[in-house]
């Protein structure tokens, strides 16, 4: 188990507006926002035949939510590259699909106010289930236009490699 040092000059938590996400070894463009990293593990519950009065949990399977990124909708077709490879409207009848390299592992980084990474997620074997191209359109509405992908997985752990860095001392001219 990797050890971690603490940081004694830091006493505020990180913000979570500060963040990048990272496939293929390229970071990837707008992300905006990105829904939580959740783990589910089920309880098994059981009883001893000498105590009935009373039943006994154990866990059981763990589950990991999918996951959410958005990001405006620009030129770029990253999302919608990866979406194509589960399904592919007009590739052609029984060619559709490519299930040879539709999964990726991300990174998921976090970083502080100075702009140094302090956090990282690996997140494993993610795939596109749910992608979504534009928003509903209102000529009336004041808003960004947003496309968003949602991502099963089969993972996440903390990537113990980064330790917490040693915050800038800024000084007054």
């Amino acid at each position: 188990m990797a050890e971690f040092t603490v940081n004694a000059q830091r006493f505020d938590p990180y913000k979570n507006f500060k963040f990048r996400v990272k496939w293929d070894g390229k970071y990837v463009a707008g992300v905006s926002k990105v829904s939580a990293l959740k783990r589910t593990t089920e309880v098994v519950k059981h009883r001893s035949g000498g105590d009935p009065s009373s039943s006994r949990k154990s866990p059981g399977r763990s589950e990991y939510e999918p996951i959410t990124l958005e990001r405006g909708v620009t030129h770029d077709p990253e999302f919608e590259r990866w979406a194509n490879k589960v399904w592919n409207f007009g590739a052609g009848a029984g060619v559709e699909v490519s299930l040879k390299d539709f999964r990726k592992d991300l990174i998921l980084e976090v970083f502080n106010e100075a702009g140094q990474v302090v956090l990282g997620y690996k997140v494993f074997r993610c795939w596109v289930s749910e992608f979504q191209a534009l928003p509903d359109l209102d000529a009336n509405a004041n808003a960004i236009a947003i496309q968003s992908i949602k991502l099963e997985n089969e993972g996440w752990e903390r990537d113990t490699a980064i330790p917490e860095p040693t915050e800038p001392t800024f000084v007054e001219p």
